[in-house]
């Protein structure tokens, strides 16, 4: 009897740190507060799964992480921790698209049927008036990608959606962000929020286990999407103005 592959996974993408450990149909997860603490937080709640479990560091078959699109702060954290545990135990990683993340949340939240086929678009507030946004699509077969991950400023992120046709679904924090801007039509339903990213991350990892996505630690890479992570001052204030005008208020 084949014992199931016993799998650690996190992301730290966004403001929340999720962590979830995983062995066949046993789960433990934990979400909580991310951002700057996320790189003081993750080892030890990493460790504290692991106890809960009661399973050493070396049963690890492999080791998942949130590649992104994120913050990237966050997603420098994730993939030197997941680099430096798969070098110490010498397995394999596996690499999670972190907007899939809140795609996979949004499906359990709306509690379709495993083969029923889920058409959500996922956008995330990437600040600097711009959205992370993607778009997939779940069958009986499991996720596919109809829009690849990218960085988006909001009139082209509604210009790739009337391209595309309107999502069934849509998931993500772009929509308390930026409110109407993104879209306001009442057809597609929505997810604001997500119920528990967590065990959302530990279904893709189980599912990238099984397809044999695994790579070598070494050619592990964070998908940044920004080339820039900064403004200067004056692109600073230049957002403001632009904002203010748009909301008919003066600077």
């Amino acid at each position: 009897m084949n014992t199931p592959p016993t799998l650690l996974a996190f992301d730290t993408s966004t403001e929340q740190l999720a962590v979830a450990l995983v062995q066949g149909d046993r789960l433990w997860c934990s979400n909580g507060d991310g951002g700057a603490k996320a790189s003081a937080k993750l080892l030890p709640q990493a460790h504290a799964l692991l106890a809960q479990a009661q399973l050493a560091m070396g049963a690890l078959d492999a080791v998942a992480f949130g590649a992104g699109p994120g913050a990237f702060t966050g997603l420098r954290t994730s993939c030197a921790v997941a680099q430096g545990l798969a070098y110490g135990l010498g397995c394999p990683l596996l690499a999670i698209d972190s907007l899939l993340i809140v795609a996979e949340d949004a499906r359990a939240q709306a509690n379709v049927p495993a083969d029923a086929v889920f058409d959500v678009a996922v956008a995330m507030d990437a600040r600097m008036d711009e959205a992370y946004a993607a778009r997939y699509v779940h069958t009986a077969a499991g996720w596919h990608i109809v829009q690849a991950p990218g960085l988006l400023t909001l009139p082209a992120l509604l210009a790739t959606w009337a391209g595309t046709g309107a999502p069934a679904w849509r998931a993500g924090s772009a929509w308390s962000a930026f409110g109407d801007r993104v879209g306001s039509e009442p057809g597609p339903r929505q997810f604001d929020t997500e119920l528990d990213r967590a065990a959302a991350l530990a279904r893709l990892a189980a599912a990238a286990w099984q397809a044999g996505k695994t790579i070598d630690p070494a050619t592990a890479l964070p998908v940044y999407l920004r080339d820039k992570v900064a403004q200067t001052t004056a692109e600073r204030q230049a957002v403001r103005e632009s904002r203010l005008a748009g909301s008919g208020q003066q600077p």
